[in-house]
């Protein structure tokens, strides 16, 4: 079993991936870890250029390329300028929007900017790099490209992979653009071998078969020895998916997502979460987190500060978590407002006019829908301007204006301000 053969892991990096919890599956885990005692290696992620900006979601291989490089090794970022053409089948019950190649090159400068904050860039041995395969597979000859590598591939393995079984399984259709997916990711990983001698992929553990595609690829058409190596697909204690929540996805750029709000989602952590996110998305010393996830009752409120203040860091800077923290502070301890609260502008004269509560929480984000703000409401977990409204017909009109603003509040830590325009 992996835990097992961690226990006697020579690598840094392999004993880091274990104890922390971000191994799910090695393709040979002691020749990697044998190559990782011999010198400094590159790895890569790849990433697809679907939006302007990557999500909580992604931010496990984010870390996974940190550690990489904070254990003398050289992690390269993979930009899906080419692939991100055809769209990753993987997860998927129908095909990936189609995006022209102004939408992908928007997309990928927007995904650019957090990558810095996380790695070292520059031409040394263990600085990261940023390539993008638009570079070569904008360049393939098809005819030559099947006859040199379609014969590595037979279709009979590709129909047992996940990505393709869920969709034949559903009955929904499987475009051959997509089919194609599988076999260029694998190309990928051939390529990065020949131009930049990279030795590992890593990934989360849905594109295991894709990740294996290219271990096999590599080794027939260059002799290479690659290793593949993912991590689990996390979702919350309560079953939610990472980076979800009512508003919409947890982005990671600043100006997609408000640090404060980036910040109130990790404060908002189940209890039972907190020590696996503090492994996961932390550089906090493992005794550390042990002493942090122990805390019971109102305590673990402090360790959730401290996962919400060191994420923050890393991913906004010192001076955005901070302010972040302060925020929260003045917010709900003091009941002060705060001017970087998240904010949604209304037009006056709804206002003026009188608005449901219950339609205010969903305009301002607290809600999704009318039922659930409803419920809320009725159920005793809303509060306009720090007083309980349990009547979701209740009309707030101008005079609900303090400041020039409305404070609303969804449960004990959730809020925003609403403001005419």
């Amino acid at each position: 079993m992996i835990d097992e053969a961690m226990t006697t892991a020579r690598s840094e990096f392999l004993r880091v991936v274990a104890e922390r919890g971000y191994m799910h599956q090695c393709t040979d885990l002691e020749a990697l870890d044998k190559r990782l005692t011999q010198g400094p290696a590159a790895a890569y992620i790849g990433f697809d250029c679907t939006a302007e900006s990557l999500h909580v979601g992604g931010l496990m291989q984010i870390m996974l390329l940190r550690w990489w490089q904070k254990t003398g090794n050289k992690p390269i970022v993979l930009m899906g300028g080419g692939t991100t053409r055809i769209g990753d089948p993987t997860g998927k019950d129908e095909a990936r929007k189609m995006l022209d190649d102004a939408a992908i090159a928007k997309n990928m400068a927007g995904i650019k900017k957090v990558f810095t904050k996380y790695l070292s860039f520059g031409d040394g041995a263990t600085d990261a790099q940023m390539v993008n395969n638009a570079d070569w597979l904008d360049q393939l000859n098809y005819i030559a490209f099947l006859r040199d590598y379609g014969k590595h591939f037979t279709i009979n393995r590709m129909l047992t992979f996940d990505s393709v079984k869920m969709r034949l399984e559903r009955e929904q259709p499987l475009t051959f653009l997509e089919f194609n997916y599988m076999i260029l990711q694998g190309y990928d990983f051939a390529e990065l071998w020949n131009r930049h001698k990279c030795v590992l992929q890593m990934g989360g553990s849905d594109q295991w078969g894709n990740i294996v595609n290219g271990v096999e690829l590599g080794r027939r058409v260059h002799q290479a020895e690659l290793y593949g190596l993912t991590s689990p697909l996390l979702t919350t204690s309560s079953g939610a998916k990472m980076g979800k929540t009512v508003g919409g996805a947890v982005w990671l750029n600043a100006d997609m997502l408000s640090p404060w709000e980036f910040w109130q989602y990790w404060r908002n952590t189940e209890d039972a979460d907190v020590g696996r996110f503090l492994k996961l998305y932390t550089e906090l010393p493992l005794d550390e987190i042990a002493r942090l996830e122990a805390l019971q009752g109102a305590e673990i409120n402090e360790a959730k500060k401290v996962l919400a203040n060191e994420v923050t860091r890393l991913c906004h800077g010192e001076a955005a978590a901070s302010e972040a923290a302060e925020t929260a502070r003045k917010a709900f301890e003091e009941g002060a407002l705060a001017d970087n609260l998240p904010t949604v502008s209304i037009p006056a004269a709804d206002l003026a006019a009188g608005i449901a509560a219950f339609a205010l929480f969903v305009k301002a984000g607290l809600s999704t829908s009318n039922g659930e703000a409803r419920r809320l409401l009725q159920q005793g977990g809303g509060r306009v301007n720090d007083i309980q409204v349990t009547d979701p017909a209740s009309v707030i009109g101008q005079d609900a204006l303090k400041d020039g603003v409305i404070k609303l509040s969804a449960g004990k830590k959730r809020l925003a301000l609403v403001k005419p325009e």
